[in-house]
């Protein structure tokens, strides 16, 4: 995969953030040589006793072995603890039999090592597609990976699960449920292939609040639609994306119950950092200058509305425009007609954040192309159409399309 020598100018200008420690959960890393010599490549995450693990998963047709695997322990019993092991350089996707092998060498050296059930391992796998995992590099280093578990070191695991990511990721809550502090810290890896259809990425998020598995799978579905299936890069789905949220239960406030207001209140900060994830993941682009928010008001429907964010968000002529600062309505207008949508021409409006361009069919009288291509200017840009025919919204994250992708993605397997 190419090396990114630049970090994407949209990164948080204060760098990795200082994550709460969450009680009951270490990390480990090291550079096992997946595909680089030299280059940190795998994480393990311990959860303790207790934990309870949630998780959301690409539908590709075409998924991994190791989301498969996922897929199918999501839900057991993980009362005696739980580990996650994530590698870069290599999906492990598209590997037939040799992968399944791979997924199951990995998880019962893990389970061996840190003495837990191999139905509560967990692994992903992120990288190039099609080549075998050489998960022998792996196992031969579970037990040097768990001499090195600490709890403070989730910022070495978000860097770690990198690829073609020019930053690391991660977002933080605290809050205060029963007079009594619940913390959530998360990481995420994700950059090209980014599309709606799950997480789209890899995600890893963790809290030490008391919740029954039920309740937390609950919450992380609902916030994974307004989130990270709300994201696009380039309308390209992975093979690999994988969310999983863990809860240790560690904090001194009281279990979480569904439908009182400290669950409303834990579900708003789960889904807030995850909300901040995702836009990381737009942020960090492959190639990506300027971060664009799709609001899409006045639907018939919130399928429709849907619809349409996407058609505008995925469309690489909107994407290439605004890559080139060109207040171009006329490719919203476009992607409006071929979503498939219901739309009404004669009642369609425009703006490009505050500048009104088009209304009631037509360019807008009081449009100045001067102010719009100063707005364009803008590293956040606002795209609003308003259909006029309906109450139905649907608000979507994507970025704009440059030379960088193509450079990126043309080197991708040297």
């Amino acid at each position: 995969m190419a090396k990114i020598d630049t970090v994407s100018p949209l990164a948080p200008a204060d760098g990795f953030p200082d994550l709460p420690v969450i009680d009951g959960v270490k990390f480990a890393t090291l550079a096992v040589g997946v595909k680089y010599e030299g280059r940190t490549d795998v994480m393990l995450a311990q959860l303790c006793a207790g934990s309870v693990v949630a998780g959301t998963f690409t539908k590709s047709s075409t998924r991994s072995a190791a989301v498969l695997d996922c897929q199918a322990k999501i839900g057991g019993d993980t009362s005696g603890g739980a580990a996650i092991l994530v590698n870069s350089g290599n999906s492990n996707a598209f590997t037939g039999k040799s992968g399944l092998e791979a997924v199951s060498k990995i998880t019962t050296a893990v389970s061996a090592s840190l003495n837990l059930d191999e139905k509560s391992v967990f692994t992903s796998s992120t990288g190039v597609i099609g080549e075998p995992l050489k998960w022998d590099r792996i196992t031969s280093k579970v037990d040097e990976l768990k001499a090195g578990l600490a709890a403070n070191h989730i910022s070495d695991a978000a860097r770690a699960i990198m690829t073609t990511d020019t930053f690391a990721k991660g977002a933080s809550a605290q809050i205060s449920l029963g007079g009594q502090s619940v913390k959530i810290s998360g990481i995420a890896k994700g950059s090209g292939m980014i599309a709606p259809d799950m997480a789209t990425m890899l995600v890893y998020v963790f809290t030490d609040a008391k919740i029954a598995q039920p309740l937390l799978q609950d919450f992380v579905s609902q916030a994974t639609d307004t989130t990270f299936n709300c994201i696009t890069v380039d309308s390209d789905t992975s093979t690999s994306d994988t969310l999983l949220v863990g809860a240790t239960g560690q904090s001194k406030a009281p279990e979480i119950v569904a439908d009182t207001p400290e669950a409303s209140k834990f579900f708003s900060a789960l889904k807030g950092v995850m909300l901040e994830l995702s836009h990381l993941v737009v942020k960090d682009g492959e190639g990506a200058t300027k971060f664009v928010e799709v609001q899409v008001t006045g639907a018939t429907n919130e399928d429709d509305a849907r619809k349409i964010a996407f058609s505008i968000a995925n469309s690489p002529l909107v994407k290439t425009a605004i890559a080139g600062e060109d207040p171009n309505w006329g490719r919203v207008v476009m992607a409006v007609g071929k979503s498939g949508a219901t739309a009404d021409r004669d009642r369609l409006s425009i703006w490009f954040g505050d500048v009104l361009v088009a209304e009631n069919g037509w360019v807008s009288p009081t449009y100045s192309e001067e102010a719009g291509a100063s707005y364009m200017k803008n590293e956040h840009i606002v795209v609003k159409i308003d259909l006029g025919i309906g109450t139905s919204q649907c608000t979507m994250w994507t970025c704009d399309l440059t030379h960088g992708y193509i450079t990126i993605n043309a080197d991708y397997r040297s």
